[in-house]
C-alpha cells in the first residue's frame, strides 16, 4: 500500500494551480472535468504521480468559499534552506503566517505559509 493523494477543495482552481505550480514548484500532472458532477480535479506534486503522493485540488463549480473547519491541520513540504525559501516565497507574494525558525520544543527549523484558499503548508528544513 501507499498514500496516493490528499484532496483539498479550492475556491479558485486557476489561482490554486498557479500557487502550487508557479510558487511552490510543483507540476500539474492532470486536470479532469466532470460536467455531470459539476466539478474539476487537478493533480499537482513533485516527482511523478506513479511514485509519489500528490495533492488533488478539487473545484466544485459555483462554490466560492469553504469553511475550512478545525480538524484539518496542514500539508508539509521539505526544503533545503528554510530562510532562503521563505524570502523567495515572500517575493512571489506568498503569505508567510509563521516565520522561519526553530520549533519551540526542538527539532528542525520550520515555517508556515498559506495557500489562496487558506490552507496551511508547513515548510520543514531537511538536508
Amino acid at each position: 500500500m501507499r498514500l496516493l493523494h490528499t484532496m483539498l477543495r479550492v475556491n479558485d482552481l486557476d489561482e490554486s494551480i498557479a500557487f502550487y505550480c508557479q510558487k511552490l514548484g510543483m507540476k500539474l500532472f492532470r486536470k479532469l472535468d466532470f460536467p455531470d458532477g459539476k466539478f474539476t480535479l487537478a493533480f499537482v506534486g513533485y516527482g511523478s504521480e506513479e511514485e509519489d503522493s500528490v495533492v488533488e485540488l478539487t473545484y466544485n463549480w459555483g462554490t466560492k468559499n469553504y469553511n475550512l473547519g478545525d480538524a484539518f491541520g496542514h500539508l508539509a513540504v521539505a526544503v533545503t534552506d528554510i530562510y532562503k525559501t521563505c524570502d523567495e516565497l515572500k517575493k512571489k507574494g506568498v503569505k508567510v503566517v509563521r516565520e522561519a525558525g526553530p520549533m519551540k520544543f526542538g527539532g528542525s527549523p520550520i515555517a508556515f505559509i498559506e495557500d489562496p484558499t487558506g490552507y496551511r503548508i508547513e515548510l520543514i528544513e531537511r538536508d
